[in-house]
Formats: structure tokens, sequence, C-alpha cells
């Protein structure tokens, strides 16, 4: 049995018969119907991959002009669908035109039944093919950011970010959802992109999707996908993200910042495990494991009903969480060589250590924009230094980080330092929260919680 399906169109009803009673010992589903004037809705409702299409439908006529005009209207549909057009009158011209025309094969009716199997056999095969290479032609249009992006590997011997790995070593080779939550900056990418790598699906892709940075009118065609047509610029069929993840992994960052409407359709699509496209009707399966991430408190929204509980279920198999940065102790020195190592091989420097007042600085700062920070810190260090070690004005942690002098303190309690920067950030900006939020490296949310934990 070959897995394809095969469409016969043909106003003989024996003709139609006889192909399905042939057809489908051989191929996975058989659709007839007697009149190209069907094909519009017969494609947009099934999976077609082969076309069987007569040449001619009035009566007496045997030119072929029918069969050219239908073989252009299916291509300009989709212009990868395998035609191959029959009829009772042989003319090497006109096979010659229709292949000239996009037509795959071209056979002659009554046929041998043996020669028609070749003839759809091989069809299947290039069918196949094509939609091999046009979801890799998409996927790498679509992912050519994300691909080029390295990943790396988790590095801390925090006793949290320790027991982290052990659970990961535990529910990466399975296919269950994962949910990872921690504040920004803290890693979450690169804990999804281990657990893809470590997972059975390896060898597939990992489709990075920032919800966070989602158009919400953009939200169901870049997720699900869009049919020719479906919209003013939808000029040709489009897989989305679920699709192109198909035998992969797909990670929903910034999960948290749904709207519910499109919780409500993410959470459709999650439970079974099919997508629509916008313009279609027919659904498609698709097989992804689910990996998704926010630093909002999605407990504390379900409560407020801000978001769905149903979804949160789904999503949460098994909960990840990642602790900031500054609680992770000697890990911060650990991650700062590491970076220190990458950067100076980068710009081709010989720095090779950090001096011990830049080491000190780096323990007792904040990081309110977590590792991510710490990477652009040491980045830019490496860039600026002269020398063999990283100094302490290399690392440029001034307090115009946070507005006004706020000078390094090891006696100050973290909770104390960290009302005083949020203090001064709020000042500086004269209560813009946005502004306030970006230059901590928080979201508005994180910001309006630790407003109301300092009762600021």
């Amino acid at each position: 049995m070959t897995d394809a399906n095969i469409l016969v169109i043909d106003d003989d009803d024996d003709i139609l018969l006889s192909a399905r009673l042939f057809l489908k010992q051989h191929f996975n589903q058989v659709l007839t119907c007697k009149s190209p004037r069907e094909i519009n809705v017969l494609l947009s409702k099934n999976e077609v991959d082969i076309i069987l299409l007569d040449m001619n439908y009035q009566k007496g006529a045997s030119d072929g002009r029918e069969g050219i005009y239908w073989l252009e209207h299916i291509l300009s549909i989709d212009k990868d669908y395998v035609v191959i057009l029959m009829t009772a009158f042989g003319n090497v011209e006109l096979a010659v035109q229709a292949i000239k025309k996009g037509a795959t094969d071209f056979i002659l009716k009554p046929w041998e039944n043996e020669k028609l199997f070749a003839t759809l056999s091989a069809a299947s095969k290039l069918r196949q093919s094509n939609k091999k290479v046009k979801k890799l032609e998409k996927i790498h249009s679509s992912l050519q950011n994300d691909m080029e992006r390295k990943f790396e590997n988790i590095i801390g011997n925090n006793e949290n970010v320790q027991y982290l790995q052990k659970t990961m070593i535990k529910v990466a080779p399975t296919d269950a959802n994962v949910l990872i939550l921690g504040e920004n900056g803290t890693g979450k990418q690169v804990f999804a992109y281990e657990l893809h790598k470590n997972s059975l699906r390896r060898n597939q892709f990992f489709m990075h999707v920032d919800l966070g940075s989602l158009n919400e009118n953009l939200f169901e065609s870049e997720l699900f996908g869009y049919a020719k047509g479906a919209f003013t610029d939808a000029k040709e069929d489009k897989p989305g993200r679920f699709e192109m993840a198909d035998g992969g992994t797909i990670f929903l960052d910034e999960i948290g910042n749904l709207s519910l409407p499109l919780q409500a359709k993410l959470l459709s699509v999650l439970q079974n495990q099919t997508v629509t496209r916008l313009g279609e009707s027919k659904a498609r399966k698709i097989n992804v494991r689910l990996i998704s991430a926010t630093n909002m408190p999605l407990n504390e929204m379900v409560a407020k009903g801000t978001f769905r509980q149903d979804l949160l279920f789904r999503i949460n198999t098994v909960a990840l969480i990642l602790p900031p940065l500054r609680e992770r102790g000697n890990d911060i020195m650990l991650l700062a060589k590491h970076f220190l190592t990458t950067f100076a091989t980068k710009y081709h420097k010989l720095i090779q250590t950090i001096s011990n007042p830049a080491q000190q600085a780096l323990l007792t700062y904040h990081w309110p924009g977590n590792i991510r920070e710490l990477q652009h810190v040491i980045e830019r260090a490496v860039i600026m230094s002269d020398g063999l070690a990283i100094s302490l004005e290399d690392l440029q942690l001034t307090p115009q980080k946070f507005g006004n002098q706020l000078a390094l303190q090891t006696d100050m309690p973290l909770d104390e330092m960290e009302k005083l920067m949020v203090n001064k950030a709020i000042e500086k900006h004269k209560g813009n929260i946005s502004r306030a939020a970006a230059e901590l490296g928080l979201t508005r949310a994180a910001l309006y919680r630790r407003i109301e934990k300092f009762g600021l």
C-alpha cells in the first residue's frame, strides 16, 4: 500500500469505477469526481497528492483544451501538485504541450493496470520529494535567524542548577510537556534547547517561537499557516510553525503574554494535535513536543482569570524553575570566565583572567538582567580592555544603570539593594513603568510585583 491520496477526474462513470476498484488496492485513498468544476472544493477539503485528469469533457471533443485549462488551474492553486493527464486520443503534440504546461506524465485510455500503477508510483515518489523540499525551503526561510543562534551548555555548580540537570535527565527522553519558569535572562531558551538536544527528537527541528513579539493579528497565520488567498498578502500556501516543527520540538517562549482568545486557540491545537491553516477547512495532524516558558506568575494569573487553568494543566506536565543569577553564588564567576574565554577568542584578545576587584564587583552586583546581562557586561569588558586581565573599570558596573550614585555594597541585604535599585529606576524615569522595567531587565508585571512587595 503506497501512502498517497489519488484524485481521479473523468466524466465517464465506467472509467471512475474501474480506477477506484483498482487503485484502492494500492493507494491510501482514492477520490473520484465527474466534473473538474469540483476541483476547488475537493482540494480544500482533502489532502491530495496525485491528480489523474481527463483532457476532454464535452461530447465529441478531442483537442484536449479543457484538460490543459484545468491543468493550469490546478497548478495555480499549488505548483507542486502532481498531475497526470489521460485521454483516449493519442497525440504526441498534445502530450508535449501538456508536459510543457506542467503535467508530470500522460497516459492513454484504456490503460494497462500495470502501466498505470507504475506511473502513479513514480508520481507518488516525486510528490513526496517535492513536499520534503518545499518544507525544508519554508523552514530555512523562517528559521535562518534561529539556526544561526548559538546555544551554550548549562554551566553551574549551584545546588538548584544541579537539581534541574538531574530532572532534565529524566524528562528529556520523554514527550512530556515542560514549562520553564524564571526571570528574564535566566537561560530559559538554553534549558529548552538542552531538553530538545537530549530527547529522542534531537535530529528533528527545534522551533523557537517568541509569543511576546508576535502580533495578535498574525498569531494564527504564523503558528498555524495559511492557504493562498486567505488574506490580501497570502500569495502562496505557507505552513505555520507547528507544521514546520512536525516530528520535532516547538518552544513557545513568553507564553504568559497570550490573550485569553489566543489561549483558547492554542489549547484546541494542543488537545487535538491538529492545525487548520487560515483559509482552509481541513485539519492537518501534527506530532510535536511542547516546551513553554514565561517569567510571569501563571498560578496568580489563573486566580485572576487572565490565564486559562486548562491550558496551564496542558503545558505543565513538568515545571523547571530557574533561579536568578544573584542566588547562584560562585556560578557567577564560572559563567563570567566562560564568557571571557568565548569573547576573547571571538575578538582575538589575549585576556586570560579577571582581576580581584572586578571579581568582587561581579559577585556583589545584583544582576537584574541575570545571565544575559552578565554576558553583555563581559563582552563589553573584553572589547574595552587593553590588558591581560579584566579590570573593575572595564566592567563599567556604574550606578548610572540605575539613576543616581549607588555604590556596590557587600553589607547591604539583597532585598534592601533590590528595593533601592527599583526605587532609583522609577525616580529616574519619573514613574514610567515600561522604561524603568526595561532598564532593570524586568517585565512590567515583574516590576509591579516588586513595587507591591516593597510598598513603593
